[in-house]
């Protein structure tokens, strides 16, 4: 698969891209741990279909530290043991954030109530920030066919500023 176009070879998408890696660095500094960005970030891409987004974030997640078991697990959590009721809320608040359009409601009351009892205000913002901006690279990446497979850890680490 060849994708469509190379969005940071475009002098407007460049500097785009910056200001997203911008707003990905306040998020990654904040409280929220790591390792429930990685998996939401995982989770989004998996559902929007967006296989750059998954390989990004799939390998990121291992540097990370983040266990194969967790990876491999993180589309069928409902059914798995190995994430904290922390986490199950934030996958949650994750699946009904990106499947907006699937869900006449939008957010439950239910999964806000959950996200609520596990995480501080600032942790909510980030939480709520890194799905929003998930969403959005998923769509960049779906629309221009930026295919998964080529993506290093720290390959956008440059980008900052």
């Amino acid at each position: 698969m060849e994708p469509r176009f190379n969005l940071l070879t475009n002098e407007l998408g460049a500097k785009i891209a910056k200001r997203i890696y911008n707003v990905a660095l306040a998020i990654q500094q904040s409280s929220l741990p790591q390792s429930t960005q990685d998996l939401v970030m995982l989770r989004a891409s998996q559902i929007n279909g967006c296989g750059f987004c998954v390989d990004y974030h799939t390998k990121d997640a291992t540097a990370a530290g983040e266990s194969a078991v967790r990876l491999h697990l993180v589309a069928a959590w409902r059914e798995s043991t190995v994430f904290t009721e922390a986490e199950r809320a934030a996958l949650a608040l994750t699946e009904e954030g990106t499947r907006l359009a699937d869900a006449h409601h939008g957010v439950s009351d239910e999964t806000w109530d959950q996200v609520r009892k596990h995480y501080d205000d600032d942790q909510i913002v980030a939480l709520v920030s890194v799905i929003a901006m998930i969403n959005a690279n998923n769509r960049l990446n779906v629309i221009v066919r930026n295919p998964g497979g080529s993506y290093e850890p720290g390959m956008f680490n440059n980008m900052a500023n």
